[in-house]
């Protein structure tokens, strides 16, 4: 699961680690998926209607005075300031991983999302996963309603270096949307998730995880920096704020593994 896990204070052990193909990772997910509780159909999707203006005109929270630590998460997670959180976007540049430290691979995912730091029950979020392998780099882009599984999207494909904006919306607590448009080469993917997990709507978040795969973390990739731009936050009650407003999370395991600053609409995660 892509969930907020507060820190262990472990190091992943350096041993030998081999990560499933995308092919086997996908067939994991759709069998994984035959077996759900949540309904799962497709979207119309409208990129102009998508997107939205951003706001930023709010305090700065600085990374020195507000920074928090978790096992897997670093970025910014702004809570229910302004009301139910309706929608959250960004917009990154995918990065070409590098291995863990000691080993010969890693994995890192980078994601928007709705829920999941204060309220634990339920995450709407989508984003990429990219992962080092035998000395190559593959791209998983997947959306995922905790605590289902996550799905990988079709008819989208992911090269190192592209313009991802990743956009998630909560038409209700049990009814959401999750997109990913590629503005480099146009492609756009959409889909309808209805879940009987109901969303609190309490937090927003821009992240960089090291997700889980067979019950524990995988090796965190050196993947240099991801940043977000164009990021912001809208209430059902209307308005929105921008990342600054929010509380910084470092990953820690052991050592701080991340840097994270926010500023305007936008929020800087550097692997250390």
């Amino acid at each position: 699961m892509r969930s907020s896990i507060l820190l262990v204070g472990a190091l992943l052990a350096a041993t030998a680690f081999a990560f499933p193909s995308s092919k086997q990772r996908f067939a994991s997910r759709m069998a994984r998926r035959a077996n759900s509780t949540s309904h799962l159909t497709p979207a119309k999707f409208d990129a102009t209607t998508a997107r939205r203006a951003m706001y930023s005109s709010h305090p700065k929270i600085t990374n020195e005075t507000h920074v928090q630590y978790s096992s897997n998460w670093a970025g910014a997670v702004i809570n229910s300031y302004a009301g139910a959180w309706s929608s959250v976007q960004g917009t990154f540049n995918v990065p070409v991983p590098g291995p863990a430290p000691g080993q010969s691979v890693g994995a890192a995912s980078a994601w928007v999302g709705i829920d999941g730091d204060t309220c634990g029950s339920a995450i709407l979020q989508t984003g990429v996963d990219f992962i080092y392998e035998n000395g190559g780099v593959s791209y998983d882009a997947w959306f995922e309603w905790y605590p289902d599984y996550a799905y990988d999207f079709s008819g989208i494909t992911i090269s190192p270096g592209d313009s991802i904006t990743a956009i998630v919306e909560a038409a209700s607590t049990t009814l959401g949307y999750a997109y990913l448009i590629n503005n480099s080469n146009g492609q756009e993917v959409g889909v309808e998730i209805s879940s009987p997990y109901a969303l609190c709507e309490q937090d927003a978040e821009w992240i960089v995880e090291d997700f889980e795969e067979n019950g524990g973390l995988v090796p965190f990739a050196n993947f240099g920096t991801v940043t977000f731009t164009n990021a912001g936050a809208y209430a059902n009650a209307g308005g929105g704020l921008g990342p600054n407003a929010g509380i910084i999370f470092d990953i820690q395991q052991g050592s701080v593994l991340t840097s994270v600053s926010v500023g305007g609409g936008s929020v800087t995660v550097s692997y250390v």
